[in-house]
């Protein structure tokens, strides 16, 4: 009897801490290797990542290159242990549900806007300033300096690590019926843009009737009316579909768009450090590749916009010191908000200041 009493006991012992084996945060690890697979971060071990995006999937299009180019640099280098799986066209959720998604540990990855991650991370506003940058070059400068390094940094204290900015490019602005080349045409349209405080406070600037609404619910919204126009990359208007909805592409050049590559911060901690680094550094290649497909494609992308019956306000048609003059009280609300610290500096390594 003794003997069966201490095989029950010792029974309940081995299951007991079988049950408390499972609490481990790490990916579902698809790995053979038993031993690799019980080890967080083991680099031995095998993982499943997720990446989510709001627009569509087609080559040209940044969101989809970025994901597609950080897909194939991590299974390459990793000689498949890390498999990416992307997800486009909002199938993961609205940018807001993706980045509270990666703050829990829900979503994976995401490739987002930045003027969402200014929602979150006021700091990273100073990014969505009117007019701040004078061309590509100043803005990719600054976003691989020390500057965009510090700003990737802020971010890890939200529960999302940014592993590297990718590119939208210029935001620029399409319109229905009326083409935009001075603030004096944007007075009293309806345009279509993203719910952040720096886009809404540059648009009132300007006289804007700024609509807040979802990306899935913006070409619906064009062709009946409810907003007059929008602003978005150039590679994100030729590739989703408005030259079907909107006659005008405006190179006004209000708003520089990075695009924070993100992961969630428990995600990543769970990889070891060697595999951290290849994230980092696919993350970073992605971008640029990006940034080289937005180079080479604009004038054709431009040209055949113009042959589906757009017409192009080219940026040497824009006033733009008329632009720079009317945001100005922009600058001055939101400093508060972002922080001098970050507004100041930005605006001296531009020649602002």
């Amino acid at each position: 009897m003794k003997r069966l009493l201490s095989l029950v006991a010792a029974t309940a012992m081995i299951l007991s801490l079988a049950a408390c084996g499972g609490g481990s945060s790490a990916p579902v690890s698809n790995s053979a290797d038993s031993s690799a697979a019980t080890q967080p971060g083991a680099s031995a071990a095998s993982y499943t990542l997720s990446i989510g995006y709001t627009t569509a999937s087609n080559d040209n299009d940044p969101y989809h290159l970025t994901a597609l180019k950080f897909k194939e640099i991590v299974e390459k280098k990793s000689e498949g242990r890390i498999t990416v799986n992307e997800y486009p066209s909002s199938q993961l959720g609205s940018e807001p549900e993706m980045w509270e998604g990666m703050q829990i540990g829900t979503c994976d990855m995401a490739v987002m806007t930045n003027a969402y991650v200014s929602s979150y991370v006021p700091a990273n506003g100073v990014l969505d300033l009117p007019f701040v940058f004078s061309d590509l070059e100043q803005a990719r400068s600054i976003l691989d300096g020390d500057f965009g390094k510090k700003l990737a940094n802020n971010m890890s204290s939200n529960g999302v690590t940014c592993l590297a900015f990718s590119e939208g490019g210029f935001r620029q602005l399409c319109t229905r019926s009326v083409g935009v080349s001075s603030p004096s045409d944007l007075s009293g349209l309806k345009i279509r843009c993203m719910e952040t405080k720096t886009y809404l406070s540059a648009y009132a600037a300007l006289g804007v009737n700024a609509t807040p609404m979802a990306w899935g619910e913006l070409l619906t919204a064009l062709q009946q009316g409810t907003v007059d126009g929008c602003d978005a990359p150039l590679s994100v208007l030729y590739t989703n579909g408005f030259p079907d909805v909107c006659k005008y592409i405006d190179n006004v050049n209000l708003f520089y768009s990075p695009l924070p590559v993100c992961i969630s911060t428990s995600v990543f901690e769970s990889f070891s450090a060697e595999d951290q680094q290849l994230l980092r550094d696919a993350a970073v290649e992605a971008g640029l590749a990006a940034r080289s497909n937005n180079d080479a494609t604009a004038e054709s992308m431009e040209a055949d916009l113009a042959s589906q019956g757009m017409t192009i306000i080219s940026e040497e048609e824009v006033d733009t010191e008329a632009f720079r003059t009317a945001v100005a009280p922009c600058y001055e609300e939101m400093e508060s908000y972002i922080g001098s610290e970050w507004v100041n500096e930005l605006k001296a390594l531009v020649g602002m200041a």
